[in-house]
């Protein structure tokens, strides 16, 4: 009885709240003449979310009438707010109990099934954003808050659209969720194993194939997915066993799913969905973020591909047999009709211009017409409940940490400390030089993004550190994706590390072994951000003698990366040589910054990093071969 009513209740949460997505999306409610605002809707979404969470992580092994009464009560205060939320507005200087009492609650839980669903680190640092709210006037200097009373700050963050039903939640209600639709639509359709069978099929017999399936795979999932652990359990499930069974050991097998996951989300079209959010915050056109974006995706994958290759090489892991995989001819004549979706969407956003949470659920609806040719009937109730329960486990940690994000966004505009750490960011570029607050401000936003989506990241960051590389004279496009990616490699850095830990869950190995591997894997993302903040080429902001330039002596350094994990743990004599390695990668990488975008000089450099390429992997190739023997 208790086992099937938390079942039951667990279900229709995690149904609701796509189908309510859904109709947000695409505005039904206006053909039944029902006007509501957007907080009304996303606080419900929240609040089913936080009542989900108490069920799919019960205190126990399983849940029982504690978490049962636990998840009831969390959606209470939420509704109370989208029902008076009209009215409240008028009203809102007021502050009556009836308004600020259940916010306290409202919060609290939405805390808990925060810290549940996602984890205590990130918990941990909201609660001090809003300790700092309340007590952060008695914080010195620079530090000090502004004061405002507590039942102000508790309804400001409970019922104000700069507060948690805000623009984040909104964003993730309104466009991440279509996108979240997609990729289940995808998973379900039988889409995703079109495109794993297809990669297996083109890859899979190749050295180290199955690391390789991994990478395209995730490419191209994680970027329609918007969320990088969604990827990993879609993807990682097939490709982490295969992987072992090939011989990579478990560390690398979670690190290179995860890695690549990761990835996805900063591969155009869609980049996790946060291309169009960019756009808008720039305003400009979709096609051109999804264009300066073009290159560094490029490279993310092609030297993660090289370092799955020199990992292969240095173990000697090969590939699956050929009798073992799918034919790639007669996977692609099966499911071909899988690409046109995909093609439709990038029609509908690049042609029609339309919103992109509308056009994701339309490339979702022809998706679903294919599943229904393809299974020449009506989807079984399994079926319907896979899609949207699923969709709906998915969106749990993805819409709690969107109200999280809220209660960031809106304790620092309002005590006033997003404004000074800009300010601080900003003195530190002009007294210390520019190099020291980029490193800064990467620090700050792999704090600061620790496990949060994809979109969440982004516009926590934006509003903090944005202004203050703008004021130092940054293209706004270079800053904006400067902070766009290292927001999502706080997914790879431990200690929280979100992406690497599932990955690990999934393999079965050590967190930190995993993250430390995915670090090293990871190499080129850290470092890219720097070469298009002092050479925009990179991001296709210049002549094309100076693109042409800076793509060669990147993919000059990128190959030396791609090399080194071929000596990477031969023994501890290498130690030095991995030192020389990072220099010269350095180095040749940011060739057009030393000595000119167009300098001879710039030339010879890359000519050099491939003569290092050529030296190290005669050298590797060498090394390798002695440990064997031996």
């Amino acid at each position: 009885m208790k086992d099937r009513l938390c079942n039951l209740v667990l279900g229709v949460y995690c149904a609701l709240m796509p189908i309510i997505g859904i109709v947000w999306i695409l505005s039904l409610l206006d053909y039944a003449n029902i006007s509501l605002i957007d907080a009304q809707v996303t606080g419900v979404v929240l609040g089913l979310a936080a009542g989900a969470a108490f069920l799919k992580h019960p205190y126990q092994d399983k849940p029982g009438w504690f978490e049962l009464l636990l998840s009831l009560s969390a959606p209470m205060p939420w509704l109370w707010m989208s029902v008076n939320l009209e009215d409240w507005l008028l009203r809102m200087a007021d502050r009556p109990p009836e308004m600020w009492v259940p916010g306290i609650f409202a919060l609290v839980m939405m805390m808990e099934a925060l810290r549940k669903s996602a984890g205590g680190v990130i918990a941990g640092l909201v609660w001090i954003i809003i300790l700092y709210g309340f007590f952060g006037h008695h914080m010195p200097g620079v530090l000090e808050a502004e004061t405002f009373p507590p039942a102000k700050t508790v309804l400001y963050l409970y019922a104000d659209t700069n507060g948690v039903p805000g623009i984040v939640l909104n964003i993730v209600v309104g466009l991440v969720l279509a996108f979240i639709i997609f990729g289940k639509m995808m998973e379900i359709s039988g889409a995703m194993g079109f495109f794993n069978d297809l990669a297996m099929g083109l890859m899979g017999h190749r050295r180290g194939g199955p690391a390789k399936v991994a990478v395209v795979a995730s490419s191209a999932f994680g970027s329609i997915s918007g969320s990088a652990v969604a990827n990993i359990m879609s993807t990682g499930v097939v490709t982490i066993p295969l992987m072992k069974r090939t011989g990579f050991q478990a560390r690398y097998a979670a690190a290179i799913e995860a890695v690549a996951s990761n990835g996805g989300q900063v591969a155009p079209p869609v980049m996790g969905a946060t291309a169009f959010i960019i756009a808008e915050f720039l305003e400009v056109p979709y096609a051109e973020v999804a264009l300066a974006a073009f290159i560094p995706a490029i490279f993310y994958f092609l030297i993660l591909f090289l370092q799955v290759d020199g990992v292969a090489v240095r173990y000697g892991i090969g590939g699956l047999p050929k009798t073992e995989l799918p034919d790639p001819f007669k996977t692609f004549i099966a499911g071909w009709l899988y690409l046109v979706p995909i093609g439709v969407l990038i029609w509908i956003l690049l042609g029609l211009g339309y919103r992109a949470g509308l056009a994701g659920l339309y490339a979702c609806g022809l998706l679903f017409i294919f599943f229904l040719v393809r299974k020449r009937g009506l989807p079984s109730r399994q079926d319907w409940s896979g899609f949207f329960v699923g969709s709906g486990e998915n969106l749990i940690p993805l819409v709690l940490i969107g109200g999280a994000a809220g209660i960031i966004i809106g304790l620092m505009n309002s005590t006033g400390l997003g404004f000074q750490l800009s300010l601080i960011l900003t003195e530190i570029g002009q007294t210390a030089g520019i190099l020291v607050m980029l490193f800064l401000t990467a620090f700050i936003c792999i704090l600061l993004g620790m496990g949060m989506p994809t979109a969440a990241v982004y516009i926590v960051l934006v509003s903090v550190v944005a202004p203050a590389l703008t004021e130092m004279k940054i293209p706004e496009m270079s800053a904006h994706l400067f902070i766009f990616y290292f927001g999502l490699l706080s997914m790879l850095t431990p200690p929280v590390a979100i992406a690497s830990m599932v990955a690990a869950q999934l393999a079965g190995s050590d967190m930190w072994r995993t993250g430390l591997v995915g670090l090293q894997l990871a190499a080129a993302a850290f470092l890219m951000p720097f070469l298009w903040v002092f050479n925009p080429a990179f991001l296709l902001d210049g002549s094309w003698q100076e693109i042409a330039t800076v793509i060669f002596t990147a993919f000059s350094a990128g190959m030396i990366i791609g090399q080194m994990t071929r000596i990477s743990g031969i023994g501890s004599s290498e130690g030095l040589m991995i030192l020389f390695l990072l220099a010269a990668t350095i180095f040749v990488g940011g060739a057009t910054i030393w000595f000119g975008q167009t300098s001879p000089l710039t030339i010879a450099t890359g000519c050099l990093g491939f003569g290092i390429v050529y030296s190290l992997r005669k050298y590797a190739d060498r090394r390798n071969m002695e440990a064997r023997a031996k």
